[in-house]
This record gives structure tokens, sequence and C-alpha cells, in this order.
């Protein structure tokens, strides 16, 4: 019997060893940070909310499979993305705003990206859980994963990719089994072109939304169909960098049932960014200039609300800042509604900015930047507002470059709060400054 499984052993191995092993390229890259912020207030009027200070981390890592020549499986996830010493986020079925997991899930494990990329003798194609939301320049980009299907193909400097995302899935799945109506599903259709040179490149984008998730829905029943025209240029110019950017939409909310005693809203929203920086090495300077369209709240036509400014462009350390701001500590509330949830909306945006690198690694940066309301919030004549500015802010930032992959952020911006946020005269409240210091330790690999 010994001798049986001895020869049986030997086979075996004989086998394992002569068969031919398939090759498959590992490739890893990601980042890590660990910060610390203090903001002195939590809301923007007058002594109600409190200051706030605290450590936080994340941790992202992609990784690309190469199966073959010119196949490859690429997968991207998040991971203890959380704050050190607090409590663990309850469970929930709500995405987070940039991720395909939940709050509670990024504290942990979330996996946001897994897609077969194909390049085959005619194009590129890219199918499954990808990027979304991101085109042009980093103005208007709120980057998220999202179900795929995109096709890309270049021929000499010009570059067509067409595709088609899913955002929001209400078919009859073992998950949603209350679901009776498959047509509520939210679809982007994509249409990019770009012509590429040596110093920059400039393109169209045009995507067709269509949202149904309000159609058959409780209350006003509608569906959102519109066109969103995004052409952009990012070029250079000896020493200095521009970036301009325009997004248009057009289109309509369909109100289907008489019930609802509505009429169709036409949709008329803008938005755009003009910035520029020369950079002379050990000097640098640039400013910006953002616009996005307001509501107004006396017509019928939807013109704010619908774009703003993205959680991608983060311009200052608190006004209209996401990513560390409003990600970690939320939406900074004045009077009467008025809010900055980090993502900048209804508003004129200005800002100046200098910087010096007094050596190879240590960047120091200061801007100054305003920002007013394009619309006010009621109609004019049911009340009266105190006024339109957002407020002034003044940042200064340092970084310095430890190694090639590791380097070191400290920062400090103080908010001359606006009486945008003090609401109306009939309301009267003050506001109150803001203080916001930051530092960070990101690595790159």
């Amino acid at each position: 019997m010994k001798r049986f499984w001895l020869v049986l052993l030997s086979l075996g191995l004989i086998a394992a060893f002569s068969t031919q092993a398939m090759a498959v390229d590992l490739k890893f890259s990601g980042e890590f940070y660990a910060a610390g912020m203090y903001v002195d207030k939590t809301t923007l009027g007058r002594d109600i909310g409190p200051s706030t200070a605290f450590y936080y981390q994340g941790l992202r890592l992609k990784t690309e499979f190469s199966v073959a020549p010119g196949l490859t499986l690429i997968t991207r996830f998040d991971a203890m993305e959380r704050s050190w010493g607090a409590s663990r986020t309850a469970p929930d079925i709500v995405r987070a705003a940039d991720s395909y997991g939940t709050i509670a899930e990024n504290e942990n494990i979330a996996f946001d990206w897994a897609y077969v990329n194909y390049k085959s003798p005619i194009g590129v194609f890219d199918v499954g859980l990808m990027n979304y939301g991101s085109t042009g320049t980093i103005f208007g980009n709120n980057s998220q994963p999202e179900g795929r299907i995109k096709y890309t193909y270049t021929y000499g400097p010009f570059l067509v990719s067409p595709a088609i995302s899913k955002v929001r899935e209400r078919s009859y799945l073992y998950n949603n089994l209350g679901a009776t109506q498959a047509d509520r599903d939210n679809d982007v259709y994509h249409l990019l072109g770009e012509y590429r040179w040596q110093d920059g490149k400039a393109g169209l984008n045009v995507n067709y939304y269509r949202q149904a998730a309000n159609r058959a829905a409780l209350g006003p029943s509608f569906t959102r169909n519109y066109f969103l025209f995004t052409p952009y240029v990012i070029a250079k110019i000896g020493p200095v960098a521009l970036q301009g950017e325009l997004n248009y939409a057009t289109g309509r909310d369909n109100y289907e049932f008489p019930a609802d005693d509505r009429e169709d809203r036409d949709i008329r929203s803008i938005s755009g960014w003009v910035d520029a920086t020369a950079d002379f090495k050990k000097v640098y300077v640039g400013g910006s200039i953002a616009y996005v369209s307001g509501d107004d709240p006396d017509s019928n036509r939807i013109e704010g609300g619908l774009l703003n400014g993205g959680r991608d462009w983060n311009p200052c350390l608190i006004m209209f800042n996401y990513y560390d701001r409003g990600k970690w500590i939320g939406n900074l509330n004045g009077w009467d509604g008025t809010t900055d949830s980090g993502q900048m909306a209804n508003a004129w945006f200005f800002q100046v900015r200098g910087g010096i690198r007094p050596i190879e690694k240590l960047d120091i940066m200061a801007s100054v930047s305003y920002a007013r309301a394009e619309k006010t919030l009621r109609p004019a004549g049911t009340f009266t507002w105190e006024g339109r500015d957002y407020g002034w802010e003044v940042d200064l930032v340092g970084s310095y470059k430890i190694t090639n992959n590791l380097s070191y952020m400290l920062g400090a911006g103080y908010l001359f709060t606006g009486d945008w946020y003090s609401g109306t005269t009939a309301t009267g409240q003050d506001v109150q400054n803001n203080l916001m210091v930051i530092n960070k330790l990101s690595l790159t690999f």
C-alpha cells in the first residue's frame, strides 16, 4: 500500500512540475496618507458650532494583472479610511459619495474598481466598474466608480471614445425584491472627442443623461432628460500653463401625470473655469476665475443645483474643499439654509496665488480667494437678503518632499465669512470667521 501511494505521489509531482505555468505580471500602485486637522468653528453662525481637532488616514491600492499581451484586469480598493480612535460608522446601504462601498465599508476595506482593459487591434475596450464623473480639466469633476462599457480609438493626435454608464439600477433583483418597475434607472451615454499635441490637448465631451429615479415615485413623478456639453482645453505656452472648461446643460424635466399639477421644467445650467499659472522654477504666480449658475427662484427653469465645481477641485482649505474639510467634517452651515458642502455651487469665484521654492524639496504657496453667490435662495420681495458675499479666504500652504515618494504638508486657512451666511434681514443673525490648520503626511508608490 505504501508503495502504491509513493508511486502515485511521484506521478503527481512529475505532472505538476511538467505543467506549463501561466505567466501573470502584477503591478501595484497607490497612496497612503495620515493627517491631522483643526477647525475653529464647525458652523458659520455665531456662537453655535464647536471647534474640532482629530487625526485621520486612508489607504488606496491599485492593482493591474497583466493576463496576456494587451489584456489586463484592473482593480482598486480603499481601506482604513477613518479617524484615529473614533467610533466606527454604523452599517448602511447608501454608498459613500466617491466610492462603490458605504462609509462603514471604507473604514475597513471597499473595492471600487474591477474592470477588464483590452487593447485590441481596432481600439481599447474597458468593461466593468471603473472611474466615472471626470473629464477635461479637474474643474467640475466628481470622480466615483460606476459600471461602464467604454471604447477608445486613437488615430494620430485624434482620440474618440464612446461609452455607456449605469448609475442607478431599479430592476427586480434578489436584494431589491420590492422593485416593481424596471424603468426607473439612471443611465448616461457619452461621446468624447479629443485632439492632442505636444504641449496640450483640446476636446469636447457630450453626455446624454436619462434619469428616471423619480418616475412613479411618491410625490411629483418626472423623468429628467438632458445633454451636457463640455468643451475644454489644457495647454502650455512657454512658462505659462493654461486650463479652461465650459459646461452647458440643456434638457427638460418631464412630468407624467396630471395629478402632479406641474408644468415641465426646462434645464439651462452653466458652469466654467479659467486657470493660469506662470512657473519660473523658483517662483510661480497664478489665478483662477470660476462660475456656477444659481437657480432663479422666480423662474420655472432649472438653472442651479445640477452642476457644481466638483469634489475633485479643491481651490481653498475651507471654502469649496470636499476631500479634507467637507468629507471629514461635513457642511459648514449658516442661517436660513445657507451652506458650504465642499462643492462650489451658485457662485462666482476669484483667486490669485503665488509661491516660492527656496530649495528643491520645499514649496511654499499663498493664495487669496473671494466668492459671491450668483442668485438668492428666495424670490426678491418676499425676503431681503443681508448680502451675497460668501467671504474672503487667505491660505498659506507649505509642502516638503522628504523622499521621492514621501512628502509632508502643513497649511493654514482663515475665512472672513461673508454676509450671505447671515440669511435674511428678517432673521438678522450674525456670522463668525473661521480658522483651519491641517498637516498631512503622504506616501505614493
